[in-house]
């Protein structure tokens, strides 16, 4: 378990260096892969000693070396909450790998591990996109489809497990349905590209099984309202001010995905059904 948290920490910190290019370049239409990282203010282009994550904007007091502009604040949080992000999904998953009994459970493991490792990185980078221009590109969103299919897909093959296959499909369906029927029932409220996260998350949740589907789409409203009336309460925001949802979404998902089954369990109990 250290191995892989020794792993998976700097990985999820160089995973968030290149999300911060993600995050500025594709809702514009730029490539991820040139022209090389610089400075927007002398086009200074960025050493790879000025690149490492967190550390180097630290140390350089967040400027810029060479005109001393600004650096976001934003660069080293994306960076951190990755790397915290795939901390998190190790401290979730890698037991489930080192507890498999034989190759085919081994295996099984390793790809949805690497299939929440992608969630993690997609949470980040599309939260991060949504908050500043409320927007979920497509170009991010639409590939995540398939990611997740073949990686949960080939999980639950090679494990033989037909009850994880049948809740990724029944799941994206399920979760895509629900957000297009809001969608459709209060135009403007929720927007296309919250459905079509929906059925992202949806894959990933029905993974799992249906407590954390349930657990995920639930806590996702439930975060949003709470946060909704907490903004209005403080004068930060109007009844009708639209706050970017997707956010919420992937907070709503995690709930699920770290404590659905105990959550249900915890529910059900108090309402006396078990």
């Amino acid at each position: 378990m250290i191995a892989a948290l020794c792993l998976l920490l700097p990985l999820g910190l160089a995973v968030g260096s290149f999300l911060n290019v993600v995050v500025y370049r594709v809702p514009r239409g730029l490539s991820v892969v040139r022209p090389a990282s610089a400075c927007p203010g002398c086009r200074r282009g960025i050493a790879a000693y000025d690149n490492v994550p967190v550390l180097s904007w630290v140390l350089l007091g967040g400027r810029c070396r060479g005109c001393r502009r600004r650096i976001s604040a934003r660069y080293p949080l994306v960076e951190a909450l990755t790397g915290v992000a795939f901390l998190v999904v190790a401290f979730r998953f890698v037991p489930e790998v080192v507890g498999a009994a034989d190759a085919p459970g081994i295996m099984s493991r390793l790809l949805a591990l690497a299939a929440f490792l992608y969630l993690a990185a997609l949470s980040v980078a599309l939260s991060a996109i949504d908050i500043e221009l409320r927007r979920l590109p497509d170009r991010i969103v639409l590939p995540a489809y398939l990611v997740g299919v073949v990686l949960l897909g080939s999980s639950g093959a090679v494990a033989g497990d037909l009850p994880a296959l049948a809740g990724t499909a029944i799941g994206g369906a399920a979760s895509f349905g629900l957000y297009l029927l809001l969608a459709v029932v209060r135009p403007g409220g929720m927007g296309m590209g919250d459905v079509k996260l929906a059925g992202v998350l949806g894959l990933f949740l029905g993974f799992l099984g249906p407590a954390p589907l349930l657990v995920g789409v639930a806590a996702a409203f439930l975060t949003g309202g709470v946060v909704g009336i907490a903004a209005v309460a403080a004068g930060s925001a109007g009844r009708r001010t639209a706050l970017p949802f997707g956010p919420f979404m992937f907070a709503g998902a995690w709930v699920g995905i770290l404590a659905g089954e105990p959550l249900a369990a915890a529910y059900l109990s108090l309402a006396g059904i078990s």
